[in-house]
């Protein structure tokens, strides 16, 4: 049923200050108990659909698979509160993972399948994983050979013992098996009986605060930060997700968005699966081609992406014609649509109910979201309206909410915030007080309670629906001998909608370039923070006190790329 809007979720008072409606209950459930539901629902219903692999299961199927990986687990002394980490692409390992380490008490680690030797080595020393699960390789990833060369005592054998990573017991691939590591298919192998008996017993004793997952973002402030979710966060955020696009168990959902992101996991899987509807993987990345096809041979009712991959899907639909008619709703999110897209997205892909969403991974991650009969404006200028059981409030420097139309940065408080930073006591008292998250973005709030996101308090570039943050950058390049100063920046761009810039001092006497600093870049950190833009330049700009102007710097280099393309 559409969620009609509560009075609170109008602004009171003339003050920024909105609160979601509270007459759906909170599910107090966990993660297994949510598929459990959805079995007992539609046992026989087609639940995950991997078309690249050709890989079909029912949700009966799905659970059973399930309970034979986290009986592995088991056996290989993973339990409640062991970390395990999982890389890969999307493929139905990750999916069975993520369920499998939820019915133990495992927490999942989340690992961007762009990672490359620096990043990961940072995320299994920064939470401790007890074990990892890796794709063999994928496109120009060779995780093996990064495992390999990261972990040396691979080589060795079982069992692991490594001085780097001292928690990091077992390396499982979801392909065949090297030293040091098994393959998948052994793991859900060792599940006995026994095993299997426990299962029940164990997943009785969780409960929906008891963290499950930990998601890798970052800020100003350098290195990435293990976000740390709860059952109930990330439960209940997908189930309203999906309220607001009227999902039920006769639809079916392509997910191309990327699984390691809450819009893939939550949104996606865990907000089909609140619904017993039917989940479609067109591929292991992003294609347009294969997500039309998907959409048109599967005959689905919902899609989500993010703007980009509806623009390619357009564009490919303009060389292509597909029957797209079986497509009603679905979400766009990671930045906002500009409003001829939208236009197009209903007129050509059919999809008059598509929502707009806004959130963070520290939030679950959506705390606004449009609804399906909002005007196509609002769906392109806002990001909607507030989700239930949260607050959300337009504050000024002091915290305090500011006057309806006011820009001030945009704080969330409710059962979507995350329990902290993993480790991380002095991140997580900066980014929480009073139970309110910081969210580092600045909004406006209109006298209907819609939400205009108009650009962030810290510097992080949103590229492709990717968030790159600029400080991790940096001190990345800072390391290299022949950089003196660097600062990373964002610039507007027609494609990605943002694009990563780099300028550079270079220290006296090195003859430092452009392609110099994008090679040092290669496989170390993932492909969508390498900057396009470089710029070798003598001095930065800076304030009297010393800080570097952003702003300038970005004005500048717009100036000069205008200039070079005549």
């Amino acid at each position: 049923m559409q969620p009609t809007p509560a009075p609170d979720m109008i602004p009171q008072n003339g003050l920024s200050h909105v609160i979601g409606p509270t007459d759906q209950p909170l599910y107090w459930a966990t993660i297994p108990q949510l598929l459990r539901q959805a079995v007992d629902q539609n046992p026989e219903a087609e639940a995950l659909v991997f078309r690249e692999s050709g890989q079909r299961l029912t949700y009966r199927q799905f659970a059973q698979r399930v309970d034979h990986c986290a009986a592995g687990l088991l056996a290989l002394g993973i339990g409640k509160g062991d970390r395990v980490g999982i890389w890969s692409p999307n493929r139905l390992e990750w999916v069975l993972t993520q369920f499998a380490t939820a019915r133990i008490g495992a927490i999942l680690v989340n690992i961007n399948p762009a990672y490359r030797v620096s990043e990961l080595e940072y995320a299994l020393q920064k939470v401790g994983c007890a074990a990892i699960v890796a794709a063999r390789r994928f496109k120009s990833s060779d995780y093996a050979a990064m495992l390999a060369q990261l972990i040396p005592e691979l080589a060795e054998g079982a069992p692991l013992r490594s001085a780097t990573f001292p928690e990091l017991r077992h390396v499982i691939l979801t392909e065949g098996e090297d030293p040091g590591t098994i393959s998948f298919d052994s793991l859900c192998d060792r599940a006995t009986p026994d095993l299997l008996a426990r299962l029940d017993d164990i997943t009785d004793t969780l409960s929906p605060d008891d963290a499950i997952n930990i998601q890798f973002t970052s800020g100003t402030t350098g290195a990435p930060k293990g976000a740390t979710l709860s059952h109930l966060n990330i439960v209940n955020n997908a189930r309203f997700v999906t309220d607001r696009i009227r999902l039920t168990q006769t639809d079916s959902l392509v997910i191309p968005v990327p699984l390691y992101h809450c819009f893939g996991m939550v949104m996606g899987v865990l907000g089909a699966v609140s619904k017993s509807a039917r989940m479609i993987f067109p591929g292991e990345a992003f294609d347009p081609l294969q997500v039309l096809d998907a959409v048109a041979e599967e005959r689905a009712t919902a899609l989500y992406g993010v703007p980009t991959m509806f623009v390619a899907m357009l564009q490919e639909l303009d060389n292509r014609p597909r029957d797209l008619s079986s497509l009603r709703t679905g979400i766009m999110a990671g930045s906002l649509c500009p409003i001829e897209v939208m236009r197009r997205v209903t007129r050509d892909m059919h999809m008059d109910q598509v929502t707009i969403c806004y959130g963070m991974t520290e939030t679950s991650p959506v705390s606004f979201q449009s609804l399906t009969d909002d005007p196509t404006e609002k769906r392109c200028e806002t990001v909607g309206r507030i989700h239930p059981h949260l607050q959300v409030k337009i504050v000024d420097a002091d915290g305090n909410a500011v006057p309806v139309g006011q820009r001030g940065e945009i704080w969330t408080r409710g059962y979507s915030v995350m329990q902290g930073y993993w480790g991380d006591d002095a991140a997580t008292a900066n980014s929480i007080t009073d139970g309110w998250m910081q969210t580092g973005d600045l909004g406006v709030l209109d006298d209907q309670g819609f939400c205009t996101v108009v650009g962030r308090v810290k510097d992080m570039i949103i590229r492709g629906g990717e968030n790159i943050y600029p400080r991790e950058i940096e001190e990345f390049l800072i390391r290299h001998p022949q950089i003196s100063e660097v600062q990373i920046f964002g610039i507007p761009d027609e494609k990605y909608g943002e694009e990563v810039c780099a300028w550079i001092v270079a220290r006296p006497g090195a003859g430092l370039t452009p392609e110099i600093v994008r090679d040092h870049c290669k496989g170390q950190i993932a492909h969508y923070k390498i900057p396009r833009h470089v710029r070798i330049v003598a001095a930065l700009p800076m304030t009297v006190t010393g800080k570097p102007q952003k702003f300038v710097m970005r004005d500048q280099m717009q100036d000069m790329l205008a200039s070079e393309a005549g």
